[in-house]
């Protein structure tokens, strides 16, 4: 490592208040040695700066050798997974230039920058780049590409864990093949705070067979985390999803009253919709210090929310999983989360927001909007405490990813078929792609498959005589470059007032609901709509309280494996009389009430309660694996109990277990329940027992447009997500149809099963269950865990008031019968 530039970085870090941290250092080292690596570190330690000063020390050295001239050419790209983060990341990167007096131009680009500053960065290339994955392989589709990334050095990957999962990871990990095929020794480092399989990600970000190596360096130990809950003073015995912890608003705002600002965290927009109303309407005064933040509100006030957080403009700022990540906010005193995190990783990240310093205190303060959520919160704090954090498990074989890379590359200068064969082999994502499978997925982008390649559209790339492929015209060019991205797409429309003015966007299945005149909350205010009209909805403020709020898709997380089995812990604890922890005395009366009248779960058993109601007869079973694991569990039992008898069932879920309703029930002992949840014919019978075709049919949507087979139509005609999905599942129909052995097809049907139901946690569930001694109770009434999937099933039947009455009575009778016993 050269003295001059570990001089200037030093004296840098001296006049800001620093000093280097060790891990900081190590990477400096690795870097300057060509290795490439994952820095794993907590929040606010300082990795950003760990990985930036590796490509500055080597700046400088350059600029040194050159007589004081700054190198040309891209050197750097800094991919960061959300836009909202490049603004913040590229004002850090030039700060650190420039204190040590690098002399680059660094800049960002995404899909927010404009056309003129583009056109500007092809003809004359930044130092140093700030972008997305989607930016990126836009740019891997020009013809310059080569030229453009022959001089790049390094590629810094911010959040890794938040790309790790996700086909935009898959995305990014075939554009790094790509750069390291045009410069092999590239260097590319990951950051990451809150992972629980490091040498996974890291294999994943280098491939399997990297160069150098790879290096793992981890910074600080996690900082002391402060996890407190908002203790209310009585708590239901029988708790329902559904509230907004608004009952404990007043705690909220005595908090809130302290000095410095906030941030108080939402798992939902929704949520954080209604929890900026709640605090406007309690405290007008605190009007220009409150701030909405989330990802459907327009881009310029969520940039005037961010300046004013900088600034310490607000008291207190409502956001979502939008401010979650890697954005430095040093005024932030305090970081509040509403509900329970469902996650340790989450938890942590949104804590680091406060102390984000190297030397800062993190801590949050949990609201729980029910009373269940007391045991999760304490759950997440004893897991953190352990250092326990959800792994991110990596994709394979995203064949729909990969024929979007292929149409990327044909239309920037073309690819040799074998060549590029390999290259894709050397990412994790592709590892074992198979020769039937990549020359199914070349034919695909040529010729568009059997029930396809007579229509020209779908004759996308074509090959030369000279062997090389390449992208078919400039017209399917410019539409491929249209929609390059691997995001899902919620179906949004734009809401706009109707004398003009961009507020956001909202999901068009929301807006379908709605007729002219009705009202709504969004962006903090009260609006009226009035039309609907070429994807966007017109609006005006309307002075009537909102009757609506809108709903995003995602919204429902489910409860980790990790933080499950704390919550199952933490029961087996208060079962034996031990209520240390302040959450679990907080909700005594409850959990004496549940051991009372049936039984408190333990590790290794599984609680299952049958109830009779006017309603027919009721089997709770509770696995606690998670909503989403349970939706799939409900359907697999209803159906397999039918085949003992046949009967109807109705069914609702939550994270710790879920309901089967029939008029009649069939006998059980634990023997029947143990074949009901067998792991024999598990996936024949999954498939058997829901409308998999259809569910297969909607994922099959989103794989249609990553692979280019729908075309979403040019900018401002989009075509909406009625006709997105008309399209999708008439190619669906016709390709099952006709070509049966299609890839695509067998990738719908296998990400039904891995996303939508958690095929792998299924399957664990059951595998541990197998083992289990089941607790099979009769109790005569609802019980505290049975009582919230009964009121989830009355959401799904009845309107929100019908069901808020109901539920409201029933909690009455419940709670007059656990004073009697």
């Amino acid at each position: 490592m050269s003295t001059a530039p570990r001089h200037a970085l030093d004296a840098w870090f001296t006049a800001s208040g620093w000093t280097p941290a060790p891990f900081q250092i190590a990477t400096w080292q690795a870097y300057a040695e060509g290795q490439s690596g994952l820095i794993h570190s907590a929040t606010g330690s300082g990795k950003s700066l760990a990985a930036w000063g590796g490509p500055v020390m080597a700046g400088l050295a350059d600029q040194a050798a050159a007589g004081g001239r700054p190198a040309t050419g891209l050197k750097v790209l800094w991919i960061t997974p959300l836009r909202a983060l490049a603004g913040d990341t590229l004002e850090s990167l030039q700060q650190a230039a420039a204190g040590v007096g690098l002399d680059w131009q660094v800049e960002k680009r995404t899909g927010d920058t404009g056309a003129s500053a583009r056109r500007r960065q092809r003809q004359r290339p930044p130092q140093a780049l700030v972008t997305t994955p989607e930016s990126l392989s836009l740019l891997l589709s020009y013809a310059d590409a080569d030229t453009r990334f022959q001089g790049l050095q390094a590629v810094i990957v911010d959040e890794w864990h938040e790309l790790l999962g996700s086909k935009r990871g898959v995305q990014l990990e075939l554009c790094l093949a790509r750069l390291r095929a045009i410069n092999p020794a590239l260097r590319t480092w990951g950051l990451s705070a809150t992972l629980g399989n490091l040498d996974e990600a890291m294999g994943t970000l280098l491939g399997p067979e990297p160069i150098h190596g790879g290096t793992l360096i981890e910074g600080a130990a996690p900082k002391p985390l402060r996890i407190e809950s908002l203790l209310p003073a009585a708590t239901d015995r029988f708790p329902w999803a559904g509230h907004l912890g608004t009952h404990l608003l007043s705690g909220v705002i005595a908090h809130l009253e302290g000095p410095g600002s906030c941030l108080l965290f939402t798992n939902t927009r929704a949520q954080a919709e209604l929890w900026f109303e709640s605090l406007l309407r309690a405290r007008s005064d605190w009007l220009e210090g409150l701030g909405l933040h989330h990802g459907s509100i327009d881009r310029s006030l969520r940039e005037r929310i961010e300046d004013g957080l900088r600034a310490g403009d607000f008291r207190c700022v409502v956001a979502t999983s939008s401010l979650d990540l890697g954005v430095d906010f040093a005024p932030v005193d305090r970081v509040v989360q509403i509900g329970s995190p469902k996650g340790i990783g989450r938890l942590a990240q949104r804590a680091g927001r406060c102390g984000h310093q190297p030397d800062g205190q993190s801590g949050i303060l949990c609201v729980p909007t029910h009373a269940l959520e007391l045991i999760e919160i304490a759950a997440a704090r004893r897991a953190w405490q352990a250092g326990e954090v959800e792994a991110r498990r990596p994709l394979r074989q995203s064949l729909d990813v990969l024929a979007q890379h292929l149409v990327t590359l044909a239309a920037g200068g073309g690819f040799d078929a074998d060549l590029l064969r390999e290259e894709v082999r050397r990412t994790h994502a592709f590892a074992e792609l198979s020769d039937e499978a990549w020359n199914w997925t070349l034919a695909f982008v040529t010729q568009g498959g059997p029930v396809l390649e007579a229509y020209p559209d779908f004759h996308r790339v074509v090959c030369g005589q000279d062997g090389r492929y390449r992208i078919a015209d400039r017209r399917q060019a410019s539409r491929h470059r249209m929609h390059i991205g691997t995001i899902t797409s919620d179906a949004a429309i734009a809401v706009r007032y109707q004398g003009g003015g961009y507020i956001g966007t909202i999901e068009e299945s929301f807006i379908a609901r709605l007729r002219a005149g009705d009202v709504f909350l969004f962006g903090g205010k009260s609006l009226e709509l009035i039309r609907v009209r070429d994807l966007t909805a017109y609006v005006r403020r309307a002075t009537r309280r909102r009757q609506a709020v809108p709903r995003w898709q995602g919204g429902r997380l489910p409860l980790s494996s990790a933080l499950a089995s704390r919550v199952l812990e933490l029961l087996a604890e208060a079962r034996d009389g031990d209520f240390s922890e302040p959450e679990l005395a907080a909700i005594r009366p409850l959990l004496a009430t549940q051991a009372s009248w049936s039984a408190l779960p333990r590790q290794g058993e599984l609680l299952v309660e049958r109830t009779r109601s006017r309603e027919g007869e009721h089997l709770f079973i509770f696995p606690f694996a998670g909503r989403l694991a349970h939706e799939g569990l409900a359907t697999l039992a209803a159906w397999r109990l039918g085949q003992i008898s046949p009967a109807t069932f109705s069914i609702a879920v939550n994270d710790y277990g879920f309901e089967l309703l029939s008029r009649e029930i069939p006998p059980l002992d634990t023997s029947d329940l143990r074949r009901v949840l067998a792991t024999e014919n598990l996936i024949e019978d999954l498939f058997a027992s829901m409308n998999a075709s259809e569910l297969a049919r909607r994922q099959f949507r989103d794989i249609a447009r990553v692979a280019g087979l729908i075309f979403q139509g040019y900018p401002g005609r989009g075509k909406t997500a009625r006709q997105l999905q008309a399209s999708s599942g008439l190619l669906f129909d016709t390709i099952s149809r006709y070509d049966p052995d299609n890839r695509l097809l067998d990738q719908a049907r296998r990400e039904v099963l891995e996303n939508a139901l958690e095929i792998r946690r299924i399957q664990e569930t059951l595998e541990t269950l197998a083992n289990a001694a089941i607790q099979l109770k009769e109790p005569e009434r609802f019980t505290p865990l049975a009582f919230p999937l009964w009121a989830e099933r009355q959401r799904s039947r009845l309107t929100t008031q019908t069901w808020q009455d109901r539920v409201t009575r029933m909690v009455e009778q419940l709670e007059r019968a656990a004073d009697r016993s």
